[in-house]
């Protein structure tokens, strides 16, 4: 059956529902460009996702060497065919009239359109330069998660190797870097122990600050085809804001931000209590449970809801559904990887499967979600600053065997303390040892927080700033060279979903001008550089993304994340593959720890762990002493107030977020008409009880201000909960009528209100833990608010404001077949 759907105003689609242990019925989505007809594709080339990390796989249509729509991938065991709204329309940037096409340079203070010889040029006489004067520790690369497998390993080489610097990060570290850390803490490493096909065997789903339906779409299809099937599993969800999850949820616990462990406490108190542990699997697989129960024991429901003001009902009820579950999956996100203590309430989570015995049997599985589409290969190939192949940066044995592979020296390999995380890379720059920084593919001085401090730090004389980019983003404006890159389509390579699925990414269409991949650029530096291995001979000796990822297989070889089994003749055409995928599992695995926990051990283990306070490494003796059998680690967390709390000058928490239609900074999604439209501009959202409180009225024009800076915005009413305003993150100043000019007093971006401060584990940004106050600059006009009301800023009065659709341009076909029903 085929039909189209305005997939603005419908942003998940028909539905085709379907009961446990049943195969998720395939839908496949189809948008191409307005006066295109799919007998004029020429060709179809197969890709996936490159907005969000589902990995939704995808085939692009090319007519005319040009990319004129997108269509799902209906054999693939990730999305069925199907495709979010960001999938469908943001294809369209590539083509964006303002893409770099040439390398600029700064000529007096101004960029200048150049050439590639002047601008690699001057940017391997500075690092030459630095390298002389003052070692590699000069020189900082700070990339993305959003670049190729084999584009990381070609980085990470050369910075670690060839540059010999241990300042390198991605801006997986405003996302993603929890999910690994929590990982690392509990088995000793990291890998996704779940599978998105969890979700067809669950009867409990629980999704911790991971507001999936805007997120990850096509993940929150697969489980609303579960909720509208026979046997639905029922869904806990922790977020303050009504999200579609929460409305969809058998409990909705919406508590105060920053207290996400006293809750997470709080559930664990109640699985050991009502005796819903599995003794049998926590005395084979785990150490730590009678510290945990300890630390545990007296944080009761009524204790948690006077930190975490929640109904204690309420966590009883889903400690409750959690302690019957059969079959559990939880999944976790930035509600809690960006808030208060981390890692620490990430770990819980674990602990929660752990003490359940909820691990590597259908439906039962953690997903510690990403953010970005390649995040997980940033940490594979250690372009997060880890060693590649999750080897153990304080194991001389491993980094003895990474030199092997690169065939270097082991102490060629800075090893001599933890790898520098973006927010100290910054503070390094800002204080000045730090002189060179090449940032690919991001946007710092619209992610990072506290903006006025980032763009104090980019715009030193002493700084030289190398951006790699698509446009002249904020970023790029404060730069000495801008390097045009190619995006995806205009590009090969691979790249690795939230749940280890590997996908096969083919270049379609040419990049326009001088564009190049980013990969080439990577391999022209190194050239240029003339790094060299122990014998003399070239360090990088691989030429294109083929064998790049042949170079990568045999880094992965033996590891966690072993790549082996896989070749792009084996990607091409089919499904995607879970790594690890190797002789013995040719068709790849789809869950980790089916037999027990495999990475833990002391000799093989990524991590020996962090104290969960102060974030100081755990030494191996320590380790090896704690956990000789290389068990998983139940560690318990006690409950700490934030850092920085309400007051009388700044009342309201504030969070900041995503919302469906825009991704990151908008440097794509904000070029693409359907998804602008859809969310066009910053808005500021409170309850109808906190506007009320402040005589403010939906569509007035207010103003969220911190103690370092204000957002200006129209306010939406919605359902959230009371004592929190929310600001989505995406909105930056390069599309302001002002041009390319930072905000003087309030601008649009969140993070100009957000605090420098970080989890002491993974150092992940706390972007979801300041205090602000909100108050009216001028009254509404009757404009509303530009919330989108399909998502959860949708208004606590229905109907109140225009629905959001897309009109005829934001119509997708979508074929499928008739879904399964109960017999």
């Amino acid at each position: 059956m085929e039909a189209s759907t305005d997939r603005i105003a419908e942003p998940w689609g028909a539905r085709t529902p379907y009961g446990p242990d049943r195969a998720w019925p395939a839908r496949t989505d189809t948008h191409l460009r307005a006066g295109v007809a799919p007998g004029d594709v020429e060709r179809w080339v197969q890709s996936a996702s490159v907005l969000h990390s589902n990995g939704d796989a995808m085939d692009i249509a090319v007519a005319g060497g040009r990319i004129v729509g997108v269509r799902g991938r209906a054999g693939d065991r990730v999305n069925r065919g199907r495709l979010g709204p960001k999938d469908l329309f943001g294809w369209q940037a590539g083509a964006s009239p303002d893409r770099l096409t040439r390398p600029l340079v700064s000529e007096g203070g101004r960029l200048v359109e150049s050439d590639w010889e002047t601008a690699m040029g001057r940017v391997v006489a500075r690092s030459k330069e630095l390298l002389q004067r003052h070692g590699p520790g000069a020189i900082g690369f700070y990339t993305t998660g959003q670049l190729f497998l084999e584009e990381y390993y070609t980085l990470a080489v050369l910075a670690r190797a060839g540059i010999g610097t241990n300042h390198l990060d991605g801006n997986t570290r405003l996302c993603t870097a929890t999910a690994a850390e929590a990982l690392k803490e509990t088995f000793g490493c990291d890998g996704q122990p779940g599978t998105y096909a969890d979700v067809d065997h669950a009867d409990v789903i629980a999704l911790f600050g991971h507001n999936a339906a805007e997120t990850q779409p096509v993940l929150w299809m697969r489980m609303l085809d579960r909720l509208d099937g026979y046997a639905p599993p029922a869904l806990v969800c922790v977020d303050p804001r009504p999200t579609p999850v929460a409305r969809r949820a058998a409990v909705h616990l919406a508590p105060r931000p920053g207290t996400n462990v006293a809750l997470l406490n709080a559930l664990l108190h109640e699985v050991i209590r009502n005796d819903g542990v599995d003794h049998a699997y926590v005395r084979a697989h785990t150490v730590g449970f009678e510290e945990l129960a300890a630390r545990v024991s007296t944080c009761t429901p009524a204790w948690a809801a006077r930190v975490c003001d929640v109904p204690a009902a309420s966590i009883g009820r889903a400690a409750e559904i959690i302690c019957g579950a059969e079959r559990l999956l939880s999944t976790v996100l930035q509600g809690v990887y960006q808030s208060h203590q981390a890692t620490a309430a990430a770990v819980q989570v674990n602990n929660l499967h752990l003490l359940r015995g909820m691990l590597g049997r259908p439906g039962c599985g953690v997903l510690q979600m990403n953010g970005q589409p390649t995040a997980q290969n940033t940490r594979e190939c250690g372009a997060n600053g880890d060693l590649p192949g999750f080897r153990n940066w304080q194991n001389d044995e491993h980094v003895a065997d990474l030199a092997r592979v690169w065939n270097v020296t082991p102490q060629t390999i800075p090893h001599y303390a933890p790898p520098t995380h973006a927010m100290q890379m910054f503070r390094y720059a800002e204080q000045g040892s730090v002189r060179m920084l090449w940032i690919s593919g991001t946007n710092p001085a619209v992610s990072l927080p506290e903006l006025a401090r980032i763009r104090r730090i980019l715009e030193q004389e002493r700084l030289f700033v190398v951006v790699q980019d698509l446009f002249l983003t904020e970023t790029a404006q404060l730069a000495d060279v801008v390097l045009p890159a190619a995006t995806w389509g205009e590009k090969t390579g691979t790249f690795t979903n939230a749940d280890r699925t590997v996908h096969l990414s083919e270049k379609a269409v040419e990049p326009p001008g001088e564009a190049r991949p980013d990969l080439d650029i990577f391999l022209n530096y190194a050239r240029r550089m003339d790094f060299r291995d122990k014998d003399g001979g070239p360090l990088i000796t691989w030429h294109d993304a083929e064998s790049a990822f042949e170079a990568w297989k045999k880094c992965s070889a033996g590891r966690p994340c072993d790549y082996t089994g896989l070749t792009y003749g084996k990607l091409r055409g089919a499904s995607g593959i879970q790594w690890p995928c190797t002789e013995q599992a040719p068709d790849g695995t789809e869950r980790l720890y089916t037999d027990g926990i495999t990475w833990a051990h002391p000799d093989v283990c990524e991590s020996y762990g962090k104290d969960p306070v102060t974030g100081a490494p755990v030494e191996p003796v320590e380790y090896r002493s704690l956990n000789p059998g290389g068990k998983a680690v139940l560690k318990a967390a006690a409950y700490l107030p934030p850092h920085e709390d309400t007051s009388p000058e700044f009342p309201l928490h504030l969070t900041t977020g995503r919302t469906l239609y825009h991704f990151h900074t908008r440097t794509k999604t904000g070029r693409v008409p359907q998804l602008t439209a859809a969310a066009p501009e910053v808005w500021v959202e409170l309850s109808a009880g906190e506007a009320r409180a402040r005589g403010l009225g939906e569509g007035d024009v207010v103003e969220v201000a911190t103690a370092r800076g204000a957002v200006r915005g129209r306010l939406p009413v919605t359902a959230m909960r009371d004592g929190t305003v929310f600001l989505p993150f995406h909105y930056g100043y390069w599309d302001t009528p002002e041009g390319h000019q930072p905000p003087k007093e309030a601008g649009r971006a969140a993070n100009e209100t957000t605090v420098t401060d970080w989890d002491p584990v993974s150092k992940q940004p706390l972007f979801k833990t300041a205090a602000a106050r909100v108050t009216l600059v001028e009254r509404g006009d009757g404009t509303p608010a530009p919330a989108p009301t399909t998502t959860a800023s949708a208004p606590a009065a229905p109907g109140s404001v225009p629905p959001t659709t897309g009109g005829p341009d934001a119509h997708a076909l979508h074929t499928t077949t008739a879904g399964e029903h109960r017999p």
